[in-house]
């Protein structure tokens, strides 16, 4: 699946109402926070209302000659209703924080978690940077976005009507032809806010591309500069830019268009309150005069409630464009929420963990101790139509090295991922002492395994915490006991500060040789009844490579191995040497049997001695042989 069929993916709506309900729900922990903010925002809009109707009071007063006593009265109400402004202000603004602060922590959490349960075929599918683009640009933006809309919904609900409620309390005729402005800020609102949903869906769709395309310029800068590609590379990534710019400029050329044209709509409101407040005051503008006459205080009100009539709508149309925008967002994070792992414990298994005793033995089934692992007429794709194995037969028992040999592509991995449960057979079955381990539980499995990969993964902190990741209740004694099993203490304690030094991201501060002896010393203290490793060695340099190979020997003892082997001199001492071809067994047997076979693997095995030898003359030493 490419990313623009993921992109595909996301449903293209209006307003996705049952999509928003799921989102709300990671807001239900700060209702009280929301509760109390949309509460300030009620009080504020009504007393932000009210301010020009105290205004008319005032002038009317002051105007009429009234008692001086009604003036000042007037006055200490205003300067209250303003000193008041800024602690509900406060309020608010301190309590959507941590709602929004809590939200984004929640939000990002819950989908850390989903990908930690998700099968490898998910990460298959998906690039790196469209994952971190949901975990942060994305969830940050939900988080945001919530609830300062509740509380510009809550305000601005309540002050347009405060603001209508008012107007038509002072003068309903005068308030009628300012609401003529309604109908086209409701149009000119609802089209811009489709366009601008538009051009922010596209905006956020390039800004996940970009975030792959950086992650992947960074992962991969050294093979950039080796193959001289800068230049196309930046081309590239120049062409996502490019994208990215005209969106962005397309999505703010339709803000900078709707906002002056939903202010001008608000001076035509002030103009109309003029016009036809004006006429009723007796000011000749050529037209008939109302036949209610309002006060100079009324035609002021007026004016300020036209004003600010346009202030609400225009907040809301812009949290409702905002809210659509963040629908993009929305739509990528709860597919993410919502997609279920295709490697999932059965009802079965499940219930049968439930019911068990804490601490019990074989909680789901059989025995914890695995005698046997048998492929039986299993067939695997990655995708339909691809098959990679087919009808593939196999028995593994207890204390079995299997080394694995062939072409690229020719199966191995295949073997080694489906023993882990990576990936499950889409045909025949895999089989744990006689029972189908998909009626053993995933945990129970997967905490037996132990894996060694080709390029391991450390990671940032320091190898004493790299080793203890395979057992986290491990002591120090335990974990430098792993590491001296594997042989590879001396290389750990030749480091500056021992165990107790940093590796780096990705381990980028060790050479290859150690943070391979790291991830051994990591998976033995795991302890694993299966060890997988999947050309461990093939990265290191030949003498260390021999010192690795002294500690696996010691570590294999007792575990069902599977060792996928490049250089074949690691693998003489395996108890059985498969040479897969296509998905399929051409030829078994140990190391000396297959030598005298003269197949295969003679010839694989014949040919990249003589290449070792040429290499070690060229060295000056010459390499390990028969």
């Amino acid at each position: 699946m490419s990313l623009e069929d993921i992109e595909h993916e996301e449903r293209i709506v209006a307003f996705d109402w049952p999509l928003w309900k799921q989102i709300l729900t990671y807001a239900k922990p700060y209702r009280r926070a929301l509760g109390i903010m949309i509460g300030c925002g009620f009080g504020l809009a009504a007393v932000e209302s009210g301010l020009p109707y105290i205004t008319k009071l005032i002038i009317d007063n002051a105007l009429g000659a009234k008692e001086t006593a009604d003036h000042w009265r007037y006055c200490a109400i205003y300067a209250s209703i303003f000193a008041c402004i800024p602690i509900a202000v406060f309020i608010f603004i301190w309590f959507a924080g941590r709602a929004a602060t809590g939200m984004a922590y929640d939000i990002r959490a819950a989908a850390f978690d989903k990908l930690q349960t998700l099968s490898f075929s998910y990460y298959d599918e998906r690039p790196v940077g469209w994952l971190m683009a949901r975990l942060t640009s994305d969830s940050q933006k939900l988080a945001s976005i919530l609830p300062w809309f509740c509380l510009d919904i809550a305000w601005g609900v309540v002050y347009i009507s405060g603001i209508m409620g008012w107007m038509l309390f002072l003068d309903w005729q005068l308030a009628l032809w300012v609401f003529t402005i309604v109908p086209p800020l409701a149009v000119i609102s609802v089209i811009f806010q489709r366009k601008l949903m538009r051009s922010q869906r596209e905006t956020r769709k390039i800004n996940s591309k970009l975030t792959a395309s950086f992650n992947e310029g960074i992962v991969g800068e050294r093979t950039t500069k080796t193959l001289s590609r800068e230049a196309d590379s930046l081309a590239e990534f120049q062409e996502l830019s490019s994208s990215m710019r005209d969106y962005s400029r397309r999505n703010l050329l339709q803000s900078a268009v709707y906002l002056p044209m939903v202010m001008a709509l608000g001076s035509i409101g002030v103009a109309l309150a003029l016009w036809r407040g004006g006429e009723a005051l007796g000011v000749d503008v050529g037209g008939a005069a109302l036949a209610v006459g309002v006060s100079f205080g009324t035609l002021v009100a007026f004016m300020q409630y036209a004003l600010q009539f346009h202030i609400p709508i225009q907040e809301m149309a812009e949290r409702f464009t905002q809210l659509q925008a963040a629908q993009a967002s929305a739509e990528r994070l709860m597919q993410l929420m919502t997609t279920e792992p295709t490697i999932v414990d059965s009802e079965e298994v499940l219930e049968r963990m439930r019911l068990a005793e804490p601490g019990a033995a074989a909680i789901d089934g059989g025995s914890n101790r695995i005698e046997s692992i048998q492929f039986e007429n299993v067939t695997f794709a990655y995708k339909k139509g691809e098959t990679v194995l087919s009808n593939f037969d196999l028995t593994v028992r207890q204390g079995e090295a299997i080394a694995l040999v062939g072409a690229t592509g020719s199966g191995k991995s295949t073997i080694a991922n489906l023993v882990a449960r990576f990936y499950e057979p889409t045909g025949g079955r895999i089989l744990l002492d006689g029972v189908d381990y998909k009626e053993r539980s995933l945990s129970w499995l997967q905490s037996n395994l132990g894996i060694v990969l080709q390029t391991p993964h450390l990671f940032s902190g320091t190898v004493r915490e790299n080793i203890r990741y395979g057992n986290l209740a491990a002591t120090d004694a335990e974990i430098e006991a792993a590491a001296e099993l594997v042989g590879a203490h001396d290389a750990i304690a030749g480091l500056d500060r021992g165990y107790d030094t940093e590796v780096g991201e990705a381990g980028g501060l060790l050479s290859m040789g150690q943070r391979q002896f790291v991830a051994l010393a990591r998976a033995v203290l795991a302890d694993p009844q299966i060890l997988i490793m999947d050309e461990a060695t093939s990265s290191v340099d030949t003498e260390t490579e021999q010192r690795m190979q002294r500690g696996v020997e010691v570590v294999l003892e007792g575990r069902i191995a599977f060792i996928i082997a490049h250089r074949l001199s690691t693998i003489r001492n395996a108890d059985r040497i498969l040479v897969i071809d296509h998905g399929r067994i051409i030829e078994e047997g140990n190391h000396a049997h297959l030598l005298a076979a003269k197949g295969h693997y003679y010839s694989l095995y014949t040919k990249q001695f003589v290449r070792e030898q040429e290499e070690g003359l060229l060295r000056g030493r010459p390499s390990g042989g028969e």
